[in-house]
């Protein structure tokens, strides 16, 4: 019996029997539900706003959602790409979480940025003061920043400035409102067709595995590795997404998680999509499938494909730090507590 099915039965026995789970699989510390008329911290880590009217269409959405909005100082400043200085960026975040009339913190954008505030946090501010972080993309350096450092859960959801539609909007109520443990299905669309052709899962390597969620962009979390903000991947369900990447790069990002030995830590992957990413014509060139497969099948943990995670208009919210069990053959992922208390 492989390392990991026995890692996966191992824990499994402990849940049933009542024993104490091992550290790697406790759930992180979880922030408080958001109710109709909290206030909301808009910040911007990352790249920058160039449009006053983004702003304002962000403020609509929260109000739309039944929120409040305190702006950052920082959130419209300028610093070449970026929205703002790494230590003022990174002010607006701690300013946040050390403000008690604030009740979570939205960022407005990803891009590119959120990594160089890091060293500028006041985790200890943050861990004394948990509060709803939110956000995707390059956002993703911060959640699991964040989860590391201090074992707040964080959530990788949309973006203030993301398409709200309504399966991405309910799907973030019914997680940090509602705080329901989420089970994670892709919805079945089937139109004027014998057969549904989008959203489809496939499965990579079957089986179910449980742990706690950790992951998101792989660009990011690939640049991660080998800093002090990189949370253990040990018994971690990780989800993977990505945008606008060559094949090559995407093998790149994954080949580097696997010489790092973090890959073979984990207990199951979850890809979400991978947006625009398609093989260079010609003959003799991999597609994604045969990446994906390369790197995952030798791991011999569950493996699929399609989740609805990503730069994707139908955007699921995905708390990284709880405990969840996936399976690879539905394409399903089950929290197994609420992500909020």
């Amino acid at each position: 019996m492989q390392r990991r099915s026995i890692l996966q039965l191992a824990v499994a026995g402990a849940l049933a029997s009542g024993v104490a789970l091992p550290a790697f699989a406790q759930q992180g510390h979880r922030p408080r539900r958001l109710s109709p008329g909290d206030t909301v911290a808009l910040v911007a880590p990352a790249s920058v706003t160039y449009e006053s009217l983004e702003l304002q269409l962000a403020l609509e959405t929260l109000e739309a959602m039944g929120l409040k909005a305190k702006v950052g100082d920082h959130v419209m400043d300028r610093f070449g790409y970026l929205a703002g200085k790494d230590e003022d960026r990174a002010a607006d975040i701690n300013a946040a979480f050390a403000d008690t009339r604030i009740d979570a913190v939205f960022a407005l954008r990803g891009g590119w940025g959120a990594s160089r505030v890091l060293p500028y946090l006041d985790f200890d501010v943050i861990r004394k003061n948990p509060k709803i972080l939110l956000g995707y993309s390059d956002i993703t350096s911060l959640l699991n920043a964040v989860f590391a450092k201090t074992g707040l859960i964080t959530f990788h959801g949309p973006n203030v400035m993301s398409r709200w539609n309504d399966f991405t909007h309910q799907g973030m109520r019914r997680v940090l409102f509602g705080a329901r443990a989420e089970v994670y299905e892709n919805p079945v669309i089937v139109d004027d067709d014998l057969v549904a052709r989008d959203h489809r899962i496939q499965t990579i390597t079957s089986g179910v595995a449980e742990g706690p969620l950790i992951g998101g962009n792989l660009t990011l979390m690939s640049a991660l590795l080998g800093s002090p903000y990189l949370p253990s991947f040990s018994g971690a369900i990780l989800f993977l997404e990505d945008v606008g990447e060559a094949i090559y790069r995407v093998d790149r990002m994954l080949t580097q998680l696997s010489l790092s030995g973090e890959l073979r830590q984990v207990s199951g992957i979850i890809f979400g999509h991978f947006t625009g990413v398609e093989p260079n014509p010609g003959l003799g060139n991999f597609a994604l499938m045969d990446i994906l497969k390369q790197h995952c099948e030798p791991l011999g943990v569950p493996c699929y494909f399609g989740a609805m995670i990503g730069h994707i208009e139908q955007q699921s919210t995905v708390p990284i730090g709880a405990y969840a069990r996936m399976n690879a053959d539905t394409g399903e992922l089950a929290l197994t507590a609420p992500a909020v208390r």
